[in-house]
């Protein structure tokens, strides 16, 4: 079984072995445009696909393959971090290679934690340091005391008109147990992502991302986003 994506007013298709169908909708129909191999020599599937700047982003495992759709051309390949492609908290899917080289805080965030407040602090920290390259990820996350009950909806309301978030929110997951996200089985994975990873303790953990997709620091949830400690090793690793 393949997937179909949609865009620019092209199907684009793609099934178990690789090959990727080019199809456009006509009025009378579709019309089978073109057709080619992406799979540079795997015969796996693909999945946790996306369209985006005229790439298509497609995922499998750790790595993420990009392929130029006009030049019909490999653009490049990403392991760990900037593997995952993730849902927005409007559904729109993100692949973070789109966020090579910036630093990135990444936060499980709830809205009903004793620790809620601190998305004032993370909105003060992303607009002193925004320009200098710094992104702050907002991860709602239902795991702990059933703190993050709401809607995507619901929390985007609520994190925009009480603290004004303008930094990159995506949709609520599982940051851990059973059914915990691949993208934070990576980050708390000892084996991929070393000393840093170890479970999520509780709502609002930071893992800081470097501007190679590396995990450089992690802060517990009691470390406030303006802490010293914290803004020290930011800019730190800005100026790398």
């Amino acid at each position: 079984m393949g997937s179909l994506i949609y865009a620019d007013e092209m199907l684009y298709c793609y099934g178990e072995k690789g090959k990727l169908g080019l199809v456009e909708i006509i009025q009378d129909g579709m019309k089978v445009v073109s057709s080619f191999d992406i799979t540079q020599g795997t015969d796996k599937h693909w999945a946790d696909s996306v369209i985006s700047d005229g790439c298509l982003y497609i995922r499998h495992g750790d790595v993420l393959m990009a392929y130029d759709i006009k030049g019909k051309k490999y653009m490049k390949t990403q392991n760990g971090f900037y593997s995952f492609i993730m849902n927005d908290i409007n559904e729109k899917s993100i692949a973070l290679s789109q966020y090579q080289g910036k630093v990135i805080l990444v936060v499980n965030v709830a809205s009903k934690c004793g620790y809620t407040k601190q998305y004032a602090g993370l909105q003060e920290l992303y607009e002193k340091y925004k320009e200098q390259g710094l992104v702050i990820f907002g991860f709602p996350a239902n795991n702990f005391g059933s703190q993050e009950s709401g809607t995507n909806s619901e929390i985007k309301s609520f994190c925009t008109t009480k603290f004004n978030v303008t930094f990159p929110m995506f949709s609520k997951i599982s940051v851990k147990g059973k059914d915990i996200h691949p993208l934070y089985q990576y980050l708390t994975n000892p084996e991929a992502n070393g000393e840093f990873g170890k479970p999520i303790a509780w709502n609002f953990n930071k893992f800081l991302i470097g501007k190679n997709g590396n995990t450089v620091a992690r802060f517990k949830s009691k470390v406030a986003p303006l802490d010293s400690q914290l803004i020290d090793t930011v800019e730190s690793e800005l100026k790398k």
